[in-house]
């Protein structure tokens, strides 16, 4: 846990009592990145028991809740879609954005709620899924804005897809998710020297790729592999464990964006095409050792491991260098959450469970769209296989 979070409960357990004692109320407002996580604005508070005290919003009265994976999954639910199956980013704006759409589908399969999986599905299927399959990656009042695809946003939809088919009993999700599947192998990976890779959308089929290393997700190639039967997805696992370990060899953490040559090579970049401020491991590359830690193949899980000594340095910080040197003061869940990754594939797995409850904590102390997410997908990829991958850190039974 970092220190900061660790003042800053502190500060919110007195601040609490005090409160208490006082009858006054207080009101308290969360800031940061448009795209930085934590909850979102207008979340509802978690349920709490305990003594009355002053509601703080984001935070649930008595103070700050430790979730299970399917609490911290309900939270994400209940208060980001809305009952047509559209997830609302109403920290920035309310547009809806594929992503959203696509762990909306994970953490309904998560929780066990064919309802709600349904109506987001539904409202995907209908409002952004494009002519060749893919998904549109943005949607703001009543219409697509941006008709691009995502491709982070694609796979993790079709994973969800075929996960639903097998937990919800329906075939038809199944069908659909392999449809989505054969879509992303065709549109949205290439083949380079250094094996197949996912490139970052159908607008990034242009070389040098466009190349975020955490799309890249092994528990979903896994997942569509086996059933769709299709041994592309094992070769864009070669690929994409090459490319993860190329970036590690030229620094210690993964950049958010990067570039691949047909060559092989690969670059770190400063955002996608290079129109970012600078090279960082961000909100995207946060992501990585996640997706890395819960794959089922050692070899990912030692790459994830192979991150802890960066992110220790940094903590819980929402953006470092690629040393590990905090870039802001600003804290995220998903930063959290990928320490947690790196500690639980090192196999210390009672220390992941601690650090796994600061993106708890953070999505109640600083609302967020993105790190209401996070903390659900962290807690159900890291501590349960009911996502279809091997979870470093299982949780108690």
């Amino acid at each position: 846990m970092s220190r900061r979070l660790r003042l800053t409960l502190v500060a919110v357990g007195a601040l609490a009592v005090v409160l208490a004692a006082l009858s006054v109320g207080l009101v308290m407002g969360g800031g940061g990145d448009p795209r930085a996580d934590g909850g979102a604005v207008g979340r509802p508070p978690a349920s709490s028991s305990g003594a009355e005290s002053t509601a703080i919003p984001g935070v649930a009265p008595g103070g700050l809740v430790t979730y299970t994976a399917a609490e911290a999954g309900t939270a994400f639910l209940d208060g980001f879609v809305d009952p047509d199956g559209r997830v609302v980013r109403t920290d920035q704006g309310g547009d809806t954005v594929s992503e959203g759409q696509a762990y909306a589908m994970l953490v309904a399969v998560g929780v066990g709620d064919d309802k709600t999986f349904r109506a987001v599905w539904n409202w995907t299927a209908e409002n952004l899924q494009r002519p060749d399959g893919l998904l549109s990656w943005r949607w703001n009042d009543g219409s697509v804005q941006d008709r691009s695809s995502a491709s982070d946003a694609d796979l993790d939809a079709a994973r969800a897809l075929v996960l639903a088919g097998t937990a919800f009993g329906d075939p038809s999700y199944t069908a659909d998710g392999v449809r989505l599947g054969k879509a992303v192998l065709d549109l949205e990976t290439v083949q380079t020297d250094a094996g197949r890779i996912l490139a970052a959308g159908q607008w990034a089929m242009t070389e040098p790729y466009a190349y975020n290393p955490s799309y890249a997700s092994p528990a979903a190639s896994a997942v569509l592999a086996a059933a769709s039967g299709d041994p592309r997805w094992a070769e864009l696992d070669t690929g994409s464990r090459t490319v993860t370990a190329t970036l590690l060899d030229q620094a210690p953490l993964p950049p958010d964006w990067a570039q691949v040559h047909a060559d092989g090579r690969v670059d770190a970049m400063p955002g996608a095409q290079g129109r970012g401020q600078s090279v960082r491991y961000g909100y995207d590359a946060a992501r990585t050792p996640i997706r890395f830690a819960e794959s089922c193949d050692p070899a990912d899980r030692a790459l994830a491991a192979e991150m802890l000594a960066p992110l220790d340095r940094g903590g819980d910080a929402a953006e470092l260098d690629l040393g590990g040197a905090p870039m802001a003061e600003t804290e995220s869940a998903v930063a959290a959450a990928g320490q947690a990754a790196a500690v639980a594939a090192s196999g210390d797995v009672a220390r992941a469970a601690d650090e796994l409850v600061d993106a708890d904590h953070l999505p109640q102390l600083t609302p967020t769209y993105y790190g209401a997410a996070w903390a659900a997908l962290g807690r159900f990829m890291l501590t349960d296989d009911v996502l279809g991958g091997c979870p470093p850190a299982p949780a108690a039974p």
